[in-house]
């Protein structure tokens, strides 16, 4: 069974530096890095629209990431329930879905097909393949920073 999930926006709470930076903890590792399940979320710009996720282990070690939604309105994925559960999701409108950016000199893409979907109350999360979705690994993002 899938749940769609629409994207929210990042509440202050899990980047505001006043009150701490929460631990974002990986359920499964990323594809590529196995070694780092901890991460922090640390707002770039003052519109909340970038964020670099930075690994605790290794602080050099950062996605950069954007809730999809304020660029791509229409991405409502589709989250098997296995997800969830790894999240210890209990409602899944508590879900955050983070894309990975890559900024290029020319263009600037998002993931679509591999979301980080972020549990907001358990702060656990992990890289979801959208396999069948039809989601484009770089979708090119049309707002700018």
């Amino acid at each position: 069974m899938t749940t769609r999930t629409m994207s929210r926006p990042i509440e202050a709470t899990m980047t505001d530096p006043s009150l701490g930076l929460p631990t974002i903890t990986m359920a499964t590792p990323m594809p590529g890095f196995p070694a780092h399940r901890e991460f922090v979320l640390v707002r770039l710009n003052d519109d909340g629209l970038l964020y670099a996720l930075t690994s605790i282990d290794n602080p050099e070690l950062r996605f950069l990431v954007a809730p999809p939604e304020p660029f791509f309105p229409e991405y409502a994925p589709e989250i098997d329930e296995a997800v969830f559960a790894a999240l210890n999701t209990k409602d899944p409108d508590r879900v955050l879905l983070l894309a990975v950016i890559t900024a290029g000199q020319d263009e600037t893409t998002a993931n679509l097909l591999a979301p980080i979907v972020v549990d907001r109350d358990s702060m656990r999360a992990q890289q979801v393949v959208l396999t069948g979705s039809g989601y484009p690994v770089r979708a090119i993002m049309n707002r700018a920073f």
